[in-house]
């Protein structure tokens, strides 16, 4: 057996080429995570890879914009890989995928189509768990200065004297 086909040996760049080829996020024992294209990787320690990956894959389901790349929701989402969230993950995503079991599917990562995954959201959106993810995300998505331009902000504007001045009016997404 060869280094890169020995599963207990497999490099990182192997790793990240059958991710390319697969063509879906890449989750892997041992808590690592890839994107598909290579553009950044996560190591998780202290949830599951499993628990982060459904975490991130809430996130794109909760706040969908397209236009976002998924490096910006995995800096979202990394803050949960925590102590003091590692018990509130854990049941959340269990729920999570028991509700998806529940419909038919393995988990909730195996629910292909986003519809299907925001009804299954959308019948938790009154638990703590999810309170706490979409709440986080607010913060932890938005709140990333590379993010800003995507939607048209420029920043805050007090320090530059205000928005009278600079083109409040020139929203052109509106």
């Amino acid at each position: 057996m060869t280094k890169e086909t020995n599963p207990t040996t497999l490099t990182r760049r192997a790793l990240l080429g059958r991710a390319a080829s697969a063509g879906s996020l890449a989750v892997i024992g041992g808590g690592f995570m890839a994107a598909p294209n290579a553009s950044w990787a996560l190591t998780v320690n202290v949830i599951s890879s499993h628990q982060m990956a459904t975490v991130f894959q809430m996130a794109r389901d909760i706040y969908p914009h397209d236009q976002i790349g998924d490096e910006y929701y995995v800096i979202a989402v990394k803050g949960y890989d925590s102590d003091g969230a590692k018990d509130m993950i854990a049941e959340g995503v269990a729920a999570l995928d028991t509700s998806a079991q529940a419909a038919g599917f393995a988990d909730y990562l195996s629910v292909g189509w986003e519809s299907d995954r925001v009804k299954l959201l959308t019948a938790m959106e009154e638990t703590g768990f999810f309170q706490t993810i979409r709440g986080g995300l607010v913060t932890g998505l938005y709140n990333q200065k590379a993010v800003w331009p995507i939607f048209g902000y420029e920043g805050e504007s007090f320090s530059q004297g205000g928005y009278i001045d600079r083109g409040f009016d020139d929203i052109n997404w509106l």
